[in-house]
């Protein structure tokens, strides 16, 4: 098939968009190194466990000793965790992404490292047929934006790796703005430009966010049993409410160890209490400490010590065949334990052998289960069916939460007191009392950027910049000023003008 020519003639478009949706997909499946010895290898494949691996329909590599490209495109996945990219969901979405890309360029006949004009006109009617073509395949500006991307990476690594003859995008030079100055920055021309709105990430207010959890525990808005009879209502109510107070991630806290979690001091305080994360659980893993308060830790605890033991007693945990065997631990501690005989510390677990472990009363070691015992993972379908059932029995304005809504619903709590002083004033107590000394001083004498730039794991404090810009950090410094009645009355009608003109604003 020659070069595709979608925009002109509707027929011409209509044909195309038919032939790209009828044909088959490339195959995407996961690499799992279970069962290798029978392979008649000499060694263990060098392939990380988890790595995506794209086959062609007819399952062939190549064509007469020619390699196809998606071999490019394997060797090109399998380097990922060296060029950054650490997590099996990012390996994930990357191959998604290329897959879509390679399977459109196979539909209509043009080599994804052939010549430069053929993979522009192609990339043209990619563009034509994701915005345009069947309702099914259509994207929207964000997912345009993040899949080009990952396929504009392929091609600069395949550039490097002397693979391909062209790449298909075009670059220009936009200038950015960082605490270092003005810094020039490649963009894509491909990707979508998008009017950038005052708030883009929404996050829990207080009284949402009390209703939310309340929901969760099977309450009313006003404290009262709900006749809603969901199981687990301890164990949802105990999670829900600390992600808000840690700013943990979906993928942290599903995965925590009940020995990973942090003690309970004597008495409760108004400084919260240090939170270790191990790497393996991290984003882009890298370790790093947050933080919980002292009552949402404490319902973790109580749910640990009562219904959690409830639901295991007499129960043994076998791990799924498909996750690998199972990972027996004896002598556990904070630290660590032996598992399978062997001191491991908890650190260097993977989201796969936490998975697996059993501990010596024969339960997961996983804090949160199901009804049989065993762990329970999809905690973004729980908040979603509770937002549902928000909305239709409470409050029609109440939002779908997710797991990192309530992550920013964290980030904006925090820069709040930050910004106040409420750990300030607190640490300050604290300290005078003795107790917790290092934190203490931390918090009186570190910015309050500088603090959520730590909490939340970002490299730097230009990523933690960028984060809230995209939160609504007016709300906290207007009030802020009108409680410290540092503005006059003109000014505060120039402020309140600002935010009127906002809210008539339609985005």
């Amino acid at each position: 098939m020659g070069r595709p020519e979608i925009k002109g003639d509707p027929e011409v478009s209509c044909t195309l968009f038919s032939l790209i949706h009828t044909v088959h997909s490339m195959h995407l499946i996961f690499y799992s190194r279970t069962g290798w010895e029978s392979w008649e290898l000499g060694r263990q494949p060098l392939i990380p466990e988890g790595m995506p691996v794209l086959i062609d329909q007819d399952l062939a590599f190549e064509d007469d000793g020619v390699p196809r490209p998606t071999v490019a495109a394997n060797r090109w996945l399998r380097e990922l965790p060296l060029n950054g990219a650490r997590s099996q969901r990012t390996w994930k979405n990357y191959a998604q992404a290329l897959r879509c890309w390679l399977e459109f360029l196979a539909r209509i006949g043009v080599d994804p490292l052939g010549e430069r004009q053929p993979l522009r006109d192609a990339l043209s009617a990619f563009s034509e047929y994701r915005f345009a073509g069947p309702l099914e395949a259509r994207w929207d500006e964000g997912t345009w934006d993040q899949n080009i991307n990952t396929v504009a990476r392929f091609y600069a690594w395949a550039d490097d790796e002397g693979l391909c003859t062209a790449v298909p995008f075009t670059y220009q030079m936009v200038r950015r703005y960082t605490e270092a100055g003005v810094q020039l920055a490649r963009r894509n021309t491909a990707t979508v430009r998008r009017a950038k709105p005052h708030v883009t990430v929404k996050y829990l207010e207080s009284d949402f966010l009390e209703l939310f959890l309340r929901a969760l525990a099977g309450l009313r808005p006003d404290g009262e049993p709900d006749s809603f009879r969901g199981r687990h209502l301890g164990r949802n109510a105990a999670m829900g409410a600390l992600v808000p107070s840690s700013g943990l991630r979906a993928q942290e806290f599903t995965h925590l160890l009940t020995y990973e979690l942090p003690a309970l001091p004597a008495r409760s305080s108004a400084v919260p209490i240090r939170f270790p994360l191990s790497a393996q659980i991290t984003k882009g893993k890298k370790p790093r400490e947050t933080w919980a308060s002292y009552d949402p830790l404490a319902d973790v605890h109580q749910y640990i010590e009562l219904d959690r033991a409830m639901l295991t007693e007499g129960r043994r945990y076998h791990p799924d065949p498909r996750l690998g065997e199972p990972l027996m631990i004896t002598e556990p501690d904070w630290e660590g334990g032996k598992v399978n005989g062997r001191r491991v510390s908890w650190r260097k677990l993977t989201l796969n052998e936490r998975l697996r472990l059993v501990t010596p009363e024969g339960a997961p070691a996983i804090i949160a289960v199901q009804s049989d015992g065993t762990p329970f993972t999809d905690w973004a379908t729980v908040f979603r069916r509770t937002s549902q059932r928000i909305r239709r029995d409470f409050e029609p304005r109440f939002p779908t939460v997710g797991p990192h809504v309530l992550r920013h619903t964290f980030a904006m709590a925090t820069l709040e007191k930050l910004v106040k002083g409420h750990y300030q004033r607190a640490a300050a107590l604290v300290a005078d009392a003795g107790e917790d000394a290092a934190l203490s001083l931390y918090l009186t004498k570190a910015d309050p950027l500088m603090v959520l730039r730590d909490l939340l794991g970002h490299s730097s404090v230009t990523t933690t910049e960028i984060y809230i810009q995209r939160l609504d950090v007016q709300r906290i410094y207007r009030e802020l000023y009108e409680e410290a009645g540092k503005y006059s009355g003109q000014a505060i009608a120039e402020a309140d003008a600002e935010f009127n003109d906002e809210e008539d604003a339609t985005w």
